[in-house]
């Protein structure tokens, strides 16, 4: 196929606009993908929007990097995918001037068949070979591709959680019920871990968190978090994870882990640096950050998801605020930075 496609950019003056764009050609172990849906993710778009995305410097940039589409073209070595197939995260290539800040809110973008390139013995030093390739997978048939946008974010969380080490019988604690927060509080419930606490600074966020595994739900809010925290495990807990992205919670998290508990930092923050004063730590502590799982380990995940999707354990429609038509992607952008959105936005074509 060849022609232009329509794709959402930030330019070098860090302005978002749509542009007009060649349409990816699909090198042998690739196949095209007509987008249909793209997730915004709160992090990721909008920091590599506001120019503070960490190592990334590559401006104009085209975005998205929650896609799901259809295959509509095969290079000559595909083998495990067919026309038609819907998939997960298809990427875009640098292209007229535009580099890829992965490129999902496009028309069209590329998968790569994994299997066949190494079937054919081609390894990671190989021009053909990708990482992201581990991560593009079949949808399930019964999701719309609006849903099915969700995978993406549901892998993520479900990697970091096991990177993070959060186990049945762990009393855990996690800052913020956004739609970050929200899924680790649903993923570590399917996962077994039952002694879930969950704070926000908005009641009905908070609230929302019982309905998703919760076992405690606090608006902390001019509140003492440690206090709210303690009054229910006087001795502390075992984890708690920020999943806002405010490395001031760090130092609040430190007074409430047992010895030899961990504070676990979720995603990429905007600001790099902090002071920290451990003085209210325990003298043996853990602080790990996971900024994301590799694109194996994402794929890894895969399979679970699907698993409770498809048994009804996990909805993925609980989690999108709107469907937001690709011609008012600007409005989506604007409802996250006015935070007038507590879910996903989901751009559909």
């Amino acid at each position: 196929m060849t022609g232009n496609m329509r794709g959402y950019a930030i330019e070098k003056d860090g302005s978002r606009r749509i542009v007009t764009v060649p349409i990816p050609k699909p090198g042998p172990y690739q196949a095209l993908v007509k987008i249909e849906a793209c997730g915004v993710c709160n992090g990721t778009d909008i920091k590599l929007a506001h120019q503070n995305f960490k190592n990334f410097s590559t401006y104009p940039a085209l975005l998205g990097h929650e896609a799901v589409g259809s295959i509509v073209e095969l290079g000559e070595k595909v083998s495990s995918f067919r026309t038609g197939d819907r998939v997960t995260l298809p990427f875009g290539e640098d292209t007229a001037g535009y580099y890829s800040g992965w490129g999902g809110y496009s028309e069209y973008g590329l998968v790569g068949d994994i299997a066949a390139i190494q079937a054919d013995g081609l390894t990671p030093d190989s021009p053909y070979w990708s990482e992201s390739y581990f991560a593009q997978n079949l949808v399930p048939a019964s999701l719309t591709s609006a849903e099915a946008t969700m995978i993406v974010t549901f892998r993520e969380v479900l990697g970091g959680i096991k990177n993070f080490g959060m186990t049945p019988g762990k009393r855990i604690v996690i800052f913020g019920a956004g739609p970050v927060g929200l899924i680790f509080t649903k993923l570590l419930s399917l996962s077994g871990v039952e002694e879930i606490t969950v704070l926000d600074l908005v009641p009905e966020k908070a609230q929302r968190a019982l309905q998703h595994g919760a076992k405690h739900a606090f608006c902390s809010a001019g509140q003492d978090a440690a206090a709210l925290v303690r009054d229910i495990y006087p001795d502390g807990v075992d984890m708690v994870l920020n999943a806002v992205g405010v490395s001031a919670i760090i130092n609040t998290a430190m007074s409430l882990i047992v010895p030899g508990g961990k504070i676990c930092c979720y995603g990429i923050s905007p600001n790099l640096q902090m002071n920290l004063d451990w003085s209210r730590a325990p003298y043996n502590w853990g602080l790990q950050f996971e900024q994301w799982p590799s694109k194996i380990q994402e794929g890894e995940q895969h399979k679970q998801i699907c698993g409770w999707i498809e048994s009804g354990q996990l909805v993925p429609s609980q989690y999108i605020s709107e469907e937001i038509p690709f011609e008012e992607i600007d409005r989506a952008f604007d409802m996250i930075e006015q935070k007038k959105t507590d879910l996903k936005n989901v751009i559909v074509f």
